[in-house]
């Protein structure tokens, strides 16, 4: 872990190497109740076909499978894969956009390896296209086996610039389209994107409550909302799930936040989980793409990147210690803070390397 939860400048602070060791260790010991009498080291940490798959020193064509387990999301009876896919990466946040036939396909391989929890977004991709693109994919998917997360809130203007939405009659309007362009009968976890402080929010999910009653939407969520709005929401309907950026990098929200959810029986879904790309691999850390949105952040400018690739270059030496990725380790150590948080990778450098889902 971190000394300093509160990261300034955007360098990383120093690394507790032992401690995350000690998590990680806890983590895969988890995994290997199932061994007897056998050295095993991970080699593979990808969910497919619905196990988790550990090879074996010996014989690396020996696997032992484990199942991809499905959890309960929050306490209002949602249940989702241990881990859920991020889907804006397919249309483009840091990468070219996949066409729909490659995002499709990505999707089915999620699947087919044991996720079921497809998160996205009528923000997402040009002209709502990242909803429009999981639509197509769910096609070739059992519905019943699969849950689906949007999110409405977020509005762009005419000067390029995004604003936030709240009312009543928007949050109808959204959930409508959002429907169509889906083509499915339901949203299965439907989120407010971002708050919009000048509507109470006991409007809003008044609203929600509603379309929940209507048999539109299954369960309510937010995302980056406050306590005081967290409880005030709560209130009016509960909350299934709170979406906020959390991962080795992004910890404020353990304070607060996390106590809050406990308190009220709502889950965390994870979003960065690999700290905007930083813990998705070497070639994240050196070789940003031209043009990538992520070369504008501060974590991979100046003197931060430089620095931040030092300690990288440590992280990546504890996890080749434990026989893992930096990414397996990122997402083990959100794994072990506990059973009610689900990590939503974004999958975009996975499809970019032709490794699909091989980092989880």
């Amino acid at each position: 872990m971190f000394k300093n939860k509160k990261l300034k400048n955007h360098q990383m602070s120093e690394l507790r190497t032992n401690e995350i060791g000690t998590l990680f260790i806890a983590v895969l010991n988890k995994t290997k109740q199932c061994l007897t009498g056998c050295s095993t080291r991970i080699v593979d940490l990808s969910p497919r076909k619905g196990v988790l798959f550990l090879t074996m020193e010996e014989k690396q064509e020996d696997q032992i499978q484990i199942p991809l387990p499905l959890v309960k999301l929050g306490t209002q009876g949602l249940e989702v894969s241990k881990l859920g896919f991020g889907c804006v990466g397919l249309s483009g946040l840091y990468n070219a956009p996949l066409s729909h036939e490659a995002g499709c396909s990505v999707i089915k391989e999620a699947f087919d390896r044991g996720i079921t929890f497809f998160d996205t977004s009528d923000l997402y991709g040009h002209n709502h296209d990242n909803e429009i693109m999981v639509g197509k994919a769910l096609k070739q998917l059992p519905r019943e086996k699969v849950q689906v997360a949007t999110k409405f809130g977020i509005i762009r203007l005419e000067d390029g610039k995004y604003g936030v939405k709240g009312t009543p009659d928007y949050v109808r309007e959204c959930c409508e389209a959002s429907l169509k362009r889906l083509d499915i009968n339901y949203i299965d976890l439907y989120y407010q994107h971002r708050i919009d402080l000048s509507v109470a929010i006991e409007d809003t999910i008044g609203e929600l409550k509603k379309l929940v009653e209507e048999g539109k939407i299954k369960y309510i969520g937010l995302s980056e909302a406050s306590v005081d709005t967290i409880r005030r929401a709560h209130a009016i309907h509960p909350i299934t799930a709170l979406q906020m950026e959390y991962s080795l990098w992004t910890r404020e929200i353990e304070d607060e936040i996390i106590p809050l959810c406990r308190e009220l029986g709502i889950g965390l879904v994870a979003y960065s989980p690999l700290g905007r790309g930083f813990f998705g691999g070497k070639a994240v850390v050196e070789s940003l793409p031209t043009g990538s949105r992520l070369a504008m952040h501060p974590r991979f400018s100046g003197e931060n990147l430089e620095k931040n690739k030092l300690l990288y270059a440590r992280f990546a030496i504890l996890a080749a210690k434990h026989a893992c990725s930096p990414p397996q380790l990122a997402l083990a150590w959100l794994l072990h803070q506990g059973d009610d948080i689900i990590p939503i990778p974004e999958f975009f450098s996975f499809a970019m390397h032709g490794g699909v889902l091989s980092n989880l």
